[in-house]
């Protein structure tokens, strides 16, 4: 999953599930603490709940699944650099 011209790739649809849905879940937990009965924050959250979690959970098992390698490789495409192993130098 290479990137023309040094873009970032794109996220693969497990990486893109959990990312929205923790931006999702943290906007509303913020605004939670900032009006804690605002009905229409809880009727999202309700929502997100009812629809969407299982296959953020299902995502976030995914990828949970994946090896240290896999993970250190994909890190360093969206970063587009290449990571040492913890041994070596930084």
């Amino acid at each position: 999953m290479t990137a023309p011209d040094g873009a970032t790739p794109p996220l693969d649809a497990d990486e893109e599930r959990v990312t929205r849905a923790q931006r999702l879940l943290i906007h509303l937990g913020a605004t939670l603490v900032a009006c804690p009965f605002d009905t229409g924050t809880y009727d999202k959250l309700r929502a997100f709940l009812d629809e969407d979690a299982e296959p953020v959970l299902a995502s976030l098992a995914a990828l949970r699944l994946r090896s240290e390698e896999e993970l250190r490789r994909r890190i360093a495409e969206l970063a587009g650099h290449t990571l040492r192993s913890a041994g070596g130098p930084a």
